[in-house]
This record gives structure tokens, sequence and C-alpha cells, in this order.
């Protein structure tokens, strides 16, 4: 699972899933010393972690103090019941978005002041490749050709006093036509803007860390077909 708390990555992993051990500076073993802030350094490896632990990893990410933390990896001890743990803790809301090419251009929209993707909630009965296809056409006014599906984030923020936790499929779309196109100002959106490789390296420094995962999601699933 890739979780985004406070726009820090925190990737939940099963047991018998291996991290390489380049991927992490420190690690934790959470049955033996427990997790402190002091610890939390660049990328962090937490395992053997029980349900217990993730309230206290969930205080520390959402704590007002800024952690020096860049990534978390967490091996979870029971992958199921840390499933239903986030159902109990948040509420659930699905959603869908896309990223859009044109030729070899991408589509990146600007929205409360960060470079983002268009994307939007599930309504009753939809797929969520067509709440994904609806979303991008409402909110950038254009046409669009579903392609495959590119990962699945998951990202925690406050709604009042309520805990989210937003479920959003991201999909590869291909522009069919972007003749009127337009921002949905409804979604206060400012500004759509086609972007080469170089310039959404660029916007990614002003946007959020689950979007610059499903960038890098996309193009490590090219290499792969290459």
């Amino acid at each position: 699972m890739n979780l985004f708390v406070n726009d820090i990555p925190v990737r939940i992993l099963k047991p018998d899933e291996k991290l390489e051990s380049g991927h992490f500076n420190y690690e934790i073993n959470a049955a033996k010393e427990p997790i402190a802030k002091a610890k939390l350094i660049n990328h962090v490896w937490v395992h053997h972690a029980a349900l217990k632990d993730m309230d206290t990893v969930l205080e520390l990410l959402n704590s007002k103090v800024p952690l020096n933390l860049l990534s978390l990896t967490i091996s979870i001890n029971n992958y199921d019941a840390f499933l239903v743990y986030l159902k109990d803790k948040f509420k659930v809301i699905k959603a869908a978005g896309g990223l859009v090419r044109k030729k070899d251009k991408f589509l990146m929209i600007y929205r409360m002041k960060k470079w983002d993707l268009p994307k939007g909630k599930k309504e009753s009965g939809e797929r969520s490749a067509e709440t994904a296809v609806r979303e991008v056409e409402e909110e950038c006014n254009i046409s669009v050709k579903l392609g495959a599906k590119i990962c699945t984030t998951w990202h925690t923020y406050t709604m009042g006093k309520s805990n989210m936790l937003k479920k959003t499929k991201w999909y590869k779309m291909d522009l069919v036509d972007d003749s009127v196109s337009k921002p949905s100002l409804e979604e206060d959106i400012e500004e759509l803007r086609w972007m080469t490789e170089k310039e959404v390296y660029h916007a990614l420094e002003n946007s959020y860390k689950s979007i610059r995962f499903v960038f890098e999601e996309y193009y490590r699933q090219k290499k792969k077909v290459i």
C-alpha cells in the first residue's frame, strides 16, 4: 500500500514482502524498541510492526513539529488486520484520476497553489475507470481515451473533525481533443498546462508527494515495457 500522511510517503508491506537495503538509511525493529521521533530521519524502515505501533506512527507523522523524515516503510505483522484498522480509524473516500498524454507532453493542473493531476470522487454505481475519465473531462473540458491503470494511492486528511482517507486509482490516458479546453473554476483550478518531462520535473517541486509517486510509477512501467 502506498500511503501518504501529512505528505510523507509511507509504504506498507506484508510480512513476506522484502525491502532492498538501498531503500532505507535506518531501521527500527518495533518488536524490540519503541518508535520515536528522534529515530525518524531520512528514509526509515520499521519492521515487525503491530497495530498498536501504527497509532504511534500516525501521531508522529501528524505532529505539527516538523520531522526530518523523507519516507517511511513499514512491514506490518498482520496486513489484513491493518486494512480493518484503517477503515475503523478513517472514513474512506474512493476517487480516480488520470495522467493525460499529448504526444510527448503531460497535462497538469494548477489548483490550490500546487501543480496537480485531475481527479475526483467516485459516484454511485461507477467503476473507477469511468470516474477517472469523467473527472478528467469535467475538470479540463477535454476528451480522452482511457489506458491502463498506473497505481493506487492513499492519502490522509482532515475535514472538520473527521479523519479522512482518500483511495485514488490512477490511469494512463491519451488526449483525443482539447480544442475547447478550459480549467474548471468551480473546482478551484486556475490553469491547465501541457508540460514536457523536464517541465514536469520542475513542477513536481511544487506539488504533492503522491503526484510525484504517480509519475515515478508511470516512468517505471514505461521503462519496464521498453
